[in-house]
């Protein structure tokens, strides 16, 4: 019952990031390709693939801001860490922000 509750809830955020993940999933499909891509795609240093859904639930559930926020400025997890703009400083805000609207949105 338990887990049935929290794919409720994983649905619900999803969803509800939908319309913000889809105008600006097209802007970060580039900026994944290019820079976030190295990691994202393989697993490198925890970092969850893109198309996992398992490996995104938990880090869905906290929000498309606070996932922004975690790829702008870092974040340090239990497995695996993620520098701040991918390690990538040239980066702007605006531009991590597109690139993870286009990860959510491939786990959608």
């Amino acid at each position: 019952m338990k887990n049935i509750i929290s794919l409720v809830i994983v649905a619900a955020v999803v969803y509800a990031m939908a319309p913000l993940a889809s105008a600006d999933a097209a802007k970060g499909q580039g900026i994944y390709m290019n820079f976030c891509a190295p990691c994202h795609a393989g697993g490198i240093a925890g970092a969850p693939k893109v198309g996992d859904k398992s490996a995104w639930t938990e880090r869905s559930l906290k929000g498309a801001d606070a996932m922004v926020k975690n790829a702008i400025n870092g974040y340090q997890g239990n497995s695996g860490f993620m520098p701040a703009k991918g390690g990538n400083s040239a980066l702007t805000d605006e531009e991590v922000s597109f690139a993870v609207s286009y990860m959510l949105a491939q786990n959608r």
